[in-house]
This record gives C-alpha cells, structure tokens and sequence, in this order.
C-alpha cells in the first residue's frame, strides 16, 4: 500500500493507449464495495488533520497548497469524488471550481485567466471538477480552434504547471479511466429516474458519439501534458467506489509528502494562560 500514487502514475514522455489500461481494474488497495468504502471513511481523520496544518500555515503566511484536478468523460464520476473526498475535509479549508464552455467576457481574455482567478488560496486543499484542459480537449474534438491555437495551449498549460509546482502548489492530476459500456448505463438511469432528468442533456448524446474522438484526444493530452513536476494519474473508474477511495487515497499521500506543521505561537503562551485566567466575564 505504500506509493499508491505509484499504480496509477504514467510515465512521462510514453505514448498512452487507453484501450490497455482496465476500467475495472483495482490494482491496489481493497477490492471490494464495502472494504473500499470503509478504507475511504477510515482516511478521514488523517486527512482533517493534515489539512489543518496546511490550513494553519496557510494562515501564518505559508505559500502551500493543493490543486487536485479531475478529468474524464460525461460521468466519470467526478463530482462524486469531489463529493466523497471533499465531504471528509473541513469545508473552510476547501474551494471547488468547475470549468464548462467560456463565458463572453472569458472569451475576452487567455484560456488561463480564468484559471488563474480560480487557484485555490495558501493552505487550501482545491477541486477542480474539469479544469483547464478543456480549453484543448473540447477545442479539438469540436474543432474551436485552428491547430497551432491548440499546440500553444498545450505549451502554456505545461509552462503554467510548472510555474504552480515552483510556487508551492501540489498539483495532483487525475484522469478518471471509464468504459464505453459504464458510460452508457449511467446515462441510461439518468433517463430511467425522474429525479435525474436534470442531470441529462441532448448533448450528452452527442458527445458519446464522438467518443472515440475523446478518447485519441485524452490520450494525446495525457502523454504531451504529463511533466514530472505534474504527472498523469490514471484511475480506473467504472467501479465509483474503488475511484473515489484512489483519490483519497492520493490527496492523503500528498499531504504526508507536503508534511505541514502547525506554526508556533507568536505570543507567550505561559503568559497569555495566566492572563486569561486572571480575567473575569
């Protein structure tokens, strides 16, 4: 169990054919729905008290912070990570961004702007539940911007990355492997229960039709994009379970490799102890 982030680590530089990595595959830690469920329930304490420390030494002037950043099809599952992981942290320690098509005043600006006015604060622990690769993924499957646009983004987002990691942000990103098949029956029961109506889109449909499409372009982004200051991790994510699990499992290992401490005092404890004491209400 130690390295998990190991298992699901790709090589940089390698070329990724998504058709040999297993969607159903549990290549570490438990293997079934209730051992997975309790392992994750179990990380909670950890987690609360290693994002206490980051939270105070964020407070104390620290730099330090996570960007845990999820990408995968139309029902990965990534808002139910963001959901299960996210529900075991203290929320003030937390921020959540999600990136969809850009606004008219996004437009305005570099494919980044909007990004960089969403990076979680020092001491915070940050979700994003798709992130700036859109702007390449969604661009070149729907052919929203001439090839050498796209060759540029790939470059800036590798740059500004980097820029994260030498500023003092983990930058954990994870690509949630799911299946044709799972894909499709998730959308089903969209359709089969009223109370997920909402959930479902025409388009929806349509960007299942290209999906194969997606699944060259996430291959291409996943190897060109995958640096040693910010690796790929590949989680299998047809079981909900097993991939929420991965993923807390992964922030619980980057926040024991980050090691925050709670800062010292900058008062005398001793004396501030006895003074409130001498005080009366």
């Amino acid at each position: 169990m130690s390295d998990v982030r190991a298992h699901f680590r790709l090589p940089v530089g390698v070329p990724v054919d998504l058709a040999t990595h297993g969607c159903r595959a549990t290549p570490v830690g438990p293997r079934h729905k209730k051992a997975g469920r309790r392992a994750l329930a179990e990380l909670g304490p950890h987690l609360v008290d290693r994002q206490q420390a980051l939270w105070a030494e964020g407070r104390a002037g620290g730099s330090r912070r996570v960007l845990l950043v999820l990408q995968g099809m139309d029902t990965a599952g990534k808002g139910g990570v963001v959901r299960a992981v996210g529900g075991l942290l203290e929320p003030q320690g937390v921020a959540l961004s999600s990136f969809g098509r850009p606004t008219a005043e996004e437009l305005e600006h570099d494919v980044l702007w909007r990004v960089r006015r969403a990076l979680p604060a020092p001491g915070v622990v940050g979700f994003f539940d798709r992130s700036h690769y859109e702007d390449v993924l969604v661009a070149r499957v729907e052919h929203l911007a001439e090839p050498a646009e796209l060759e540029r983004r790939i470059q800036a987002i590798n740059a500004f990355e980097t820029e994260l990691v030498d500023s003092g942000v983990a930058v954990v990103k994870v690509f949630l492997h799911l299946s044709s098949r799972a894909q499709l029956d998730r959308l089903t029961a969209r359709l089969d229960d009223p109370d997920k109506h909402w959930k479902y889109t025409p388009e929806d449909r349509l960007n299942r039709s290209r999906w194969d499409d997606y699944q060259r372009v996430y291959a291409d982004v996943l190897q060109r994009c995958a640096t040693a200051a910010a690796p790929w991790l590949l989680v299998p994510a047809d079981r909900k379970w097993y991939s929420r699990w991965a993923v807390g499992a992964v922030l619980s290992e980057t926040l024991d490799e980050l090691d925050p401490h709670f800062p010292p005092p900058t008062y005398d404890v001793v004396a501030e102890r006895a003074a409130l004491l001498a005080t009366r209400p």
